[in-house]
């Protein structure tokens, strides 16, 4: 990897697991190339991201000095009552962001001459322990030093080197949504504006806090108040809850504007007589409230020669860790100090780092399904 010739790194899924990869990667000498499977940019996935200290290493390794302020500023935390009542205060600064905030950031480092839309990968191959080729739909064949997928929990990367290890229903969806600041009400807004307020009752719960504007705005009027409220759906019911108003079947999730209107009523009914006021005001005012199912997905392998995998491509802890965005950052640090600094031979230096990458995704998977079992099925959590 001492060559005058840079070393070069292909990199499957152009979201955040792969910009962060992407981003520390060329802050160490490598040449990165992108390959993202949508035809189109991509746009918001999932609103807001509790922003935590290895996205902003991420970004202070890799150089990115004039990213803006990354997200809003939250001053409390409250639990509200079922009548809308302040239940307890809990002082505390935390930043909140977005995925359009840290997504514009790092791809506004990346030259468009190394991010490729439209690619679809179909197979990996590897030469004499050598090099990594990668051959895509469109008969594009793609040589560099490693392959790393960083593609989701629907991994191409993961169905090549482990078929049959899939994503497992947890039992339960996250309903989300956006709100722009001035389009709340007043009064309500007044009482959720930079805080993250919390509404628990018995086999559930609701969240929400301030997220930047889409263009990145933090300004008081731009920004948005960003809900996630977590209902629990049969896994019977939960193919029906997934197909969209156009009758497309979804396999994890119904995008913004696309939730059948049926669903969207039902959930209207229950946020009236289930949520604290406030927070049945705020799902009220939602215009495009969309759907994730949360899942669960551990491997128990990431390196395979000169392949790995990355982000949620290897583990998905659930949302209540808020660690899904800060495991992705976390793997691509640890893999440029790895690249940068190891005196092995990169089977080793892999060795090393999937050992450590391993044991975070499994602490995080661990402690995410004791919160959310803890929620969602008190009865049996017990």
């Amino acid at each position: 990897m001492n060559d005058n010739i840079k070393p070069r790194a292909i990199i499957v899924g152009g979201s955040l697991a792969g910009l962060f990869n992407a981003i520390m990667l060329r802050s160490i000498g490598w040449q990165v190339d992108i390959f993202e499977r949508t035809p189109h940019a991509l746009e918001s996935r999932g609103g807001g991201i509790v922003l935590q200290p290895e996205v902003e290493l991420a970004f202070e390794l890799a150089g990115l000095k004039d990213y803006p302020d990354l997200g809003v500023v939250s001053h409390e935390r409250l639990f509200l009552n079922d009548d809308g009542s302040i239940a307890q205060r809990m002082h505390g600064q935390q930043t909140l962001t977005s995925w359009p905030m840290l997504y514009n950031t790092m791809r506004n480092a990346i030259p468009d001459d190394n991010y490729h839309l439209n690619s679809r990968l179909v197979s990996v191959s590897e030469e004499d322990d050598s090099k990594v080729t990668a051959v895509f739909e469109d008969g594009r064949v793609v040589t560099g030093d490693l392959l790393i997928g960083a593609d989701g929990v629907n991994s191409t990367v993961r169905s090549l080197m482990l078929p049959g290890i899939t994503p497992d229903y947890a039992g339960y969806v996250a309903w989300r949504g956006l709100v722009k600041e001035g389009e709340l009400d007043p009064e309500v807004a007044e009482l959720l504006s930079q805080r993250f307020v919390f509404h628990q009752y018995p086999g559930s719960h609701i969240l929400q806090y301030l997220i930047p504007a889409p263009d990145g705005s933090t300004r008081a009027g731009d920004r948005y108040f960003n809900w996630v409220w977590y209902r629990n759906v049969s896994a019977d019911d939960l193919p029906k809850l997934l197909t969209d108003r156009t009758g497309r079947s979804r396999p994890t999730s119904v995008p913004p504007g696309l939730a059948k209107q049926e669903s969207v009523d039902e959930m209207h009914v229950a946020a009236k007589s289930q949520l604290a006021p406030q927070m049945a005001r705020l799902v009220l005012a939602t215009k495009e409230p969309f759907i994730q199912a949360i899942l669960d997905l551990s491997v128990n392998r990431m390196v395979f020669g000169r392949v790995i995998l990355t982000g949620d491509a290897a583990f998905v802890p659930r949302p209540h860790t808020a660690a899904s965005t800060s495991k992705a950052a976390a793997n691509a640090i640890d893999l440029a100090v790895a690249l940068r600094h190891g005196d092995e031979n990169l089977g080793t230096v892999l060795a090393h780092w999937e050992q450590r990458q391993i044991a975070l995704g499994e602490r995080l998977q661990s402690q995410g399904q004791m919160l959310g079992n803890r929620s969602q099925f008190p009865a049996s959590a017990q």
